[in-house]
């Protein structure tokens, strides 16, 4: 080949990091690709390898920590960071494409408790004003047949908050269904709000709590469950139907799977756009790659919206 610049004869200089060949002009010292096509690259413009990618994103998704994954990929922290951010948007955009108008029976509610910077508590001492720094709550609406996560919302246990998850539960489904959500009342407001009277059977599961004055209680021990009682709120429900046990395991699993949400350590989110980022993977990769074991399928399968299990590689290119 001919320089570019002075049209002399070049030389062979290496390669690329995608293996094209690089030429040299001995004249004018200039270096140069040989033509090709350049190949779309799996998460925006970063430069790790395919491998290095699925490798950092399958530790987080296991419950590894940013720096527990430094140290096992040998990629560096703030690059983990932004793979995470970047992954987390095309996560997101796959979760708002694929799951939406799904035809659903039984749905179950709940919000999941984590704090992000330091605890609420903490930021009232402080003064601080930052609605992004302290106790930050995920909504998360559960299938119970399918296992499949229909929408969720991060923001702060509120009214204004829960009207928006249950838009997003509005655009995920289509036709009537029934619903169940524990006792926090804005519920009452936002489903009717968001679904209507005609499209669900709403029911609360109400649980009763008590504290043992004569116990050895610490600054860690929960409340006693005396005992819990349906409340139909409208519609229809088949109260024997009523629960809220199998969105409350699958916030174990996201508890267990998720080192940010790993109580009493030091490993919780520093910044709410990296805590959504993580989420965002988190639910997408639950509904696409990870294979239920009460299904021996995913999620996705199970509720018809694929036919095989999806690799990492394949959520992030969709």
């Amino acid at each position: 080949m001919n320089c570019q610049e002075c049209d002399g004869p070049t030389k062979k200089f290496g390669r690329d990091r995608d293996g094209n060949q690089r030429f040299r002009c001995p004249a004018c010292k200039a270096t140069f690709t040989e033509p090709h096509e350049k190949k779309p690259r799996l998460v925006g413009n970063m430069i790790l390898t395919e491998d290095k990618i699925i490798s950092c994103l399958q530790h987080l998704v296991e419950g590894c920590s940013i720096r527990s994954t430094e140290r096992l990929t040998g990629v560096h922290r703030d690059t983990i960071l932004r793979l995470l951010e970047t992954a987390g948007k095309k996560c997101e955009t796959v979760m708002n494409e694929r799951i939406k108008s799904l035809r659903v029976s039984e749905v179950e509610c709940d919000e999941q408790w984590q704090y992000i910077g330091m605890k609420q508590k903490t930021r009232n001492r402080k003064g601080i004003t930052d609605e992004s720094v302290g106790d930050s709550w995920v909504f998360t609406a559960f299938e119970r047949n399918s296992k499949l996560i229909l929408a969720w919302h991060l923001g702060h246990r509120t009214e204004s908050d829960t009207i928006i998850f249950t838009d997003r539960l509005a655009r995920a489904t289509t036709g009537s269904f029934q619903v169940t959500t524990d006792g926090f009342r804005p519920y009452q407001h936002a489903i009717v709000l968001s679904l209507g009277v005609q499209r669900v059977d709403f029911a609360q599961l109400v649980k009763l709590y008590t504290n043992n004055p004569d116990g050895p209680q610490t600054r860690y021990s929960p409340a006693e469950c005396t005992g819990a009682k349906k409340v139909p709120i409208y519609g229809n429900p088949d109260m024997e139907r009523v629960s809220t046990s199998h969105v409350e395991r699958h916030n174990l699993s996201t508890r267990m799977s998720s080192r940010r949400y790993t109580r009493l350590t030091n490993a919780f989110s520093k910044s709410w756009i990296k805590h959504y980022a993580a989420l965002s993977l988190w639910y997408a990769y639950y509904n696409f790659c990870r294979v239920h074991r009460s299904l021996r399928v995913t999620p996705a399968m199970e509720a018809g919206i694929t036919d095989h299990i999806w690799a990492l590689k394949e959520l992030l290119a969709a």
